[in-house]
């Protein structure tokens, strides 16, 4: 056909290289072995670059080449892929795709009939098989933020993609040729051929899109070697801000869990050099740059130099202080290989760790980015030059014509401003995007001039943005997201996360408001005019409605950011507070703040908290509260020094009724810092430096305020910092349990939320549980039920209540209280979050019989069972808890099974989450014990004793433990034992039995005597050696183990190989004591068990002595 004989065409005249470079820029481990055989990509920068270009790649390909992207490959790509049917569902349409539990199969099909995408659960993973771009686009849609590894399981599975897509005769290999002319010669080709065969129309189409996809692949190979030699360029030697990058990338996966790579990774010193380097000059000059002070994981502290041809070991500090620099070993290339060979633990731990995506802007200026991450950033500096006696006519004319050639260079640049497409949390309205698209600073934006004859400012260094031909303000890329490489990644107790993208659509500039160009003029007159017109200036900003967003991008858009900055390092204080001023405002936009931390801004906000002026320190602690709401930035403040500095805030003499102004300004620093403080501790490494500080006893002493404005930034920064151990310890040792309970009756409802919000942290501990209800908190929460309007002051009174009736006392206090009927009432028509909360309560209320009553009477066990279907991991949780409390009474349990509660348990077997599973198991014990015919409703559900046999696989000892204790119960009905038997039962429970955890060993030894009553098991448990571990049990110091294993010991010693094999293992003696126990049914079941070895013994003598 015409088909066959134009690809032969093409196989003959293109370049047999295409695709090279996609397959040689990828860097493969050691077990790759060469080409074609399976292998793992290296955790390399190179290879996070690769997977980003090729995401981007697929992305725009769909997008923009409709017909090509539905091109069907010669061979399918298949992977291992992380993707499960139900995330697909939820990303995709059902139109296109026929989605079941374990399978995904696109509607479309190739000629020969199969799927163009298929999704198939193989064990604990999935298989992916796909036949086009825009199936793989589809693919990477799904996975959404784990794109980058569906890209990688890819290109492992698909070493030689370009031999999938064209065919076995593109596949890549050596050799050199001109593709540029091989495609024009095999298009002249294929259009001669198509005209003397005269194919249909679809055979036309099929051609054309075939032969532009090979254009569009050679495209992407030269697209991709333009990348790669960029890379490569950048790394031919090491530089400072390689160095801080390398460096900055590895601290991510610093600390003392089994996740992380390194103890620590630290610089030995923090004063950085004008050119970057932290070695002293004279080891400059001998290539050295930094020097680094790692801690393996697995190793001693070694001591390293980062120079200008690779890194190396050195000797280090000697016992009298001094470094030693003498090399140690060999010179590596990267801070990674060095790592590698120096610590198994790293080299193991560092290959799981995942790349992280970032969109096409990220890879903008790249270089400019790294140098703001690493710290090694381009300011601009203040310089106030104050002319005295001392000074010399020649020390002034140098420095006026230094300030008129920096003045004059920095008038020179020229261009356009690029936009800000830093990552942010929040998307824009319309409105702020609209104002930000197509317009350019004047090169006025970059103009500095005298401010007054005493303080002038001046450019002391160019930024590396405007050698690009860019303003100085941030570039295109700002600074990209990271999830797993990002510091404080892990560690954030909210939420919040203020570095995503954030696009900008700009609207015509005929559309823009008045206010915009008012404020531009504005800004100008505050770059050239003398002290009094920049005072003025200010002031005349001020007047605007700097709330509004058409005001913040007028400021920005005219590089009104830089100079409110440079204005801060003057020495004029009215400069600083009216700049300040006006950056406190509008840095609560996002975008904003972010541009303020890419210019530098906030260490100089940090700088000034040093400052003996009271108002300074209170404007630079709210603009500090403001800008500190992303990761970065909080880092940043921690790394100069401001934690120390804000903490020192909090200190106040008088903090009720203040008397003069004086005392007035002093609260209004100590509310600015503990609203900075809140602001920095959404970090976990920020909270450990509040506390180093000693803000504790400070933040204890503010809580006996009574003003609400203090006491919300001080309540909140409690709350936030609840969540670790040492700080709940600390508040309650600090006597704040009692303050926070009394404003639990605020007029404030923020102060009520924030209030219940830090009890519900600090009620984890027993103690605090009693104090709260000492102190007559248990009242106020209940009582804060009814603000049904409020969802986050509901969630956290729900959430307080669940934590404080784990305690019985508090339970019997909410019975009284009437709790239990408003609890109920909550669950109808409120979000997940409070249902979390309110679930959690009600599960440990049901704990006692008259509150399972009440609960059953309020018609409470419907909506509860009905909750079984949802899919929050937390609230399944908390539902099967407290489905499973209430099925112990045996009127709950009717309706529960009358409402199908026991199958929808049983279901959450299924479950991938091994507390899903521990607690529906946990949950299933009660009901079998108490439903009618319990044997029957178990065999009713098909599938459902294999299943739950099949979970003594798990590796979770919680889930071993709750199916033990259901197997224990379901073993009560004899035809149930059976099937399980058939099953397998027996040799799985004896495969556990060599278990140290005492509360698995209690319901494994109960199992264990349950199924001894069918058939041989006593002699299977015998023959599967469960025996022997089976008598180390009586060795535990808990009586339950005790009493478990004896009942066991009972019944296996019915059999008299297992009465030998106790006998040897010395189980006479343990058992003699427990004959003499309290406990009866311990008391009986260790007689039991010796009576039966002494028959044994006795029968074996009467044999053989007659």
């Amino acid at each position: 056909t015409s088909i066959q004989l134009s690809w032969k065409f093409v196989t003959i005249t293109t370049n047999a290289d295409m695709g090279a470079t996609l397959s040689t820029r990828a860097e493969w481990t050691s077990a790759a072995g060469g080409t074609g055989a399976s292998g793992k990509l290296e955790f390399s920068k190179q290879n996070e670059s690769l997977l980003n270009d090729l995401a981007r790649y697929v992305e725009t390909l769909v997008s923009g080449h409709q017909r090509e992207a539905d091109v069907v490959f010669k061979r399918p790509f298949q992977w291992k892929s992380r993707l499960r049917a139900a995330e697909f569902q939820r990303l995709t349409s059902g139109e296109d795709y026929t989605l079941s539990d374990d399978v995904v199969t696109s509607v479309a099909v190739t000629s020969s009939g199969e799927p163009l995408l298929k999704l198939t659960h193989v064990g604990s993973g999935s298989e992916m098989r796909a036949w086009s771009f825009r199936q793989l686009a589809q693919v990477l849609k799904c996975a959404g933020d784990r794109k980058l590894q569906e890209v990688q399981a890819c290109l492992e599975g698909n070493r030689d993609p370009v031999a999938n897509i064209m065919g076995q005769a593109y596949a890549s290999a050596g050799g050199a040729g001109d593709a540029s002319m091989g495609l024009l010669e095999t298009h002249e080709r294929l259009s001669r051929e198509r005209m003397r065969d005269g194919a249909g129309a679809d055979v036309l189409d099929e051609l054309d899109n075939s032969f532009r996809l090979l254009i569009l692949l050679s495209s992407m190979d030269v697209q991709l070697l333009q990348s790669s030699v960029k890379e490569i360029g950048k790394e031919v030697r090491l530089n400072p801000s390689a160095v801080e990058n390398e460096v900055n990338l590895l601290k991510e996966f610093t600390g003392h869990d089994t996740y992380s790579c390194l103890s620590s990774l630290e610089f030995t010193s923090n004063f950085v050099f004008d050119n970057g380097c932290r070695s002293l000059p004279w080891r400059q000059v001998q290539g050295d740059i930094a020097y680094l002070q790692i801690k393996p994981c697995d190793g001693d502290l070694i001591y390293v130099t980062a120079s200008t041809l690779g890194y190396f070991v050195i000797k280090g500090l000697e016992a009298g202080g001094q470094m030693n620099h003498e090399q140690v070993g060999k010179v590596y290339p990267t801070l990674v290989t060095l790592l590698k060979a120096h610590s198994h633990h790293f080299a193991q731990n560092i290959e799981k760790q995942e790349f992280n995506y970032h969109s096409s802007e990220d890879q903008t200026d790249q270089g400019t980015v790294n140098e703001d991450v690493g710290g090694s950033r381009p300011a601009v500096h203040v310089e106030a030059q104050q002319e005295t006696k001392q000074t010399t006519e020649k020390s002034k004319g140098q420095s006026q014509m230094k300030a008129k050639k920096t003045d004059d260079k920095v008038r020179s640049k020229k261009g356009p401003v690029p936009l800000m497409l830093g990552p942010r949390s929040g998307e824009p309205t319309p409105k702020w995007k609209n104002l930000t698209k197509g317009t350019e600073v004047s090169k006025d934006s970059k103009d500095v001039k005298k401010k007054t004859a005493d303080t002038h400012l001046t450019v002391s260094r160019l930024r590396s943005r405007a050698t690009s031909g860019t303003s100085s303000r941030p570039p295109p890329s700002g600074v990209r997201s990271r999830r797993s490489f990002q510091d404080d990644s892990m560690t954030d107790s909210s939420t919040e996360d203020e570095e995503e993208e954030v696009s900008e659509r700009r609207q015509e500039t005929g559309d823009l408001p008045t206010e915009y160009w008012q404020i531009q003029k504005l800004v100008r007159y505050l770059k050239a005019g003398n002290q009094t017109a920049t005072v003025i200036a200010l002031c005349s900003i001020r007047d605007f409605d700097l709330s509004q967003e058409t005001c913040q991008v007028a400021i920005r858009d005219v590089g009104g950011l830089e100079v409110l900055i440079n204005l801060l390092e003057t020495a004029e204080v009215k400069c600083k507070i009216g700049s300040l001023k006006i950056l406190r405002e509008i840095s609560k936009n996002p975008l904003i703040r972010t541009s303020i931390a890419d210019l530098g801004g906030l260490e100089t906000v940090v700088s000034i908290l040093q400052t003996t002026n009271q108002q300074l320190k209170c404007l630079a602690a709210e603009t500090i509260a403001n800008i500190a709401k992303f990761k970065r930035a909080r880092r940043t403040v921690r790394q100069h020094g401001g934690i120390t500095r804000l903490v020192s805030l909090l200190q106040c003499d008088v903090i009720n009724d203040p008397q003069n102004a004086e005392e007035e300004l002093s609260v209004a620093v100590a509310r600015s810092g503990a609203l900075a403080l809140w602001s920095c501790s959404k970090s976990a490494k920020n909270k450990q430096a509040i506390q180093k500080a000693g803000a504790v006893p400070l933040l204890a002493k503010l809580l006996k305020s009574n003003n609400n404005s203090v006491l919300i930034p001080v309540v909140g920064t409690l709350q936030e910092c609840a969540s670790e151990p040492s700080y709940r310890e600390l508040i309650r040792s600090q006597g704040m349990i009692e303050d926070l309970v009394r404003n639990l009756s605020s007029e404030s409802q923020e102060l009520e939320m924030h209030c219940a919000s830090a009890i519900f942290k600090c009620a984890e501990d027993g103690e605090t549980r009693m104090l709260v209800r000492q102190y007559g908190g248990l009242d106020p929460l209940v009582k804060l039920l009814a603000a049904a309007a409020n969802k986050e002051l509901l969630a956290a009174a729900t959430g307080a209540i669940w934590k404080c009736a784990v305690s019985l006392d508090n339970v019997q206090r909410f019975q009284q209280l009437k709790a239990v009927e408003q609890l109920v009432g909550l669950l109808h028509g409120q979000p997940e979050e409070v249902l979390i909360n309110v679930v959690g309560a009600l599960g440990e209320c049901a704990k006692e019989g008259a509150n399972r009553t009440t609960i059953r009477k309020t018609g409470g066990i419907g909506p509860l069972v009905s909750l079984l279907t949802g899919t929050n991991q937390a609230l399944l949780i908390n539902v099967t808890r407290a489905v499973g409390a209430c099925a112990q009474d045996t009127e709950c349990m009717t309706i529960i099974d009358q409402n199908d509660g026991v199958r929808l348990l049983w279901s959450l077997l299924k479950s991938p989450n091994p507390e899903v599973q521990a607690s529906a198991a946990w949950a299933i014990c009660p009901c079998i014990e108490n439903a009618k015919d319990a044997g029957e409703m178990v065999r009713s559900f098909v599938g459902g004793l294999e299943l739950i046999v099949s979970l003594l696989r798990s590796d979770d000892r919680e889930v071993l433990a709750s199916v033990c204790a259901a197997i224990g119960n379901i073993a009560k009905d004899e035809e149930n034992l059976a099937v399980i038997t058939d099953h397998g039962v027996v040799p799985m429970l004896a495969k556990l039995t060599h278990t140290m955890d005492d509360h698995l060993r209690k319901h494994l030894a109960e199992a264990i005597a349950r199924c001894c009553m069918w058939g041989n098991n006593r002699v299977a448990f015998g023959t599967n050696g469960a025996v022997a571990p089976l008598v180390k049990y009586l060795q535990s110091p808990s009586e339950d183990v005790h009493r478990a294993t004896a009942c066991a010991l009972r019944q296996l010693s019915r059999d008299p190989n297992n009465c030998i094999t106790m006998h040897d293992s010395l189980v006479v003696k343990p058992l003699l004591k427990m004959i003499g126990s309290t406990d009866e049914v311990l008391q009986v079941a260790s007689a039991d068990c010796i009576s039966n070895i002494r028959h044994l013994a006795l029968a074996n003598e009467k044999e053989r002595y007659g």
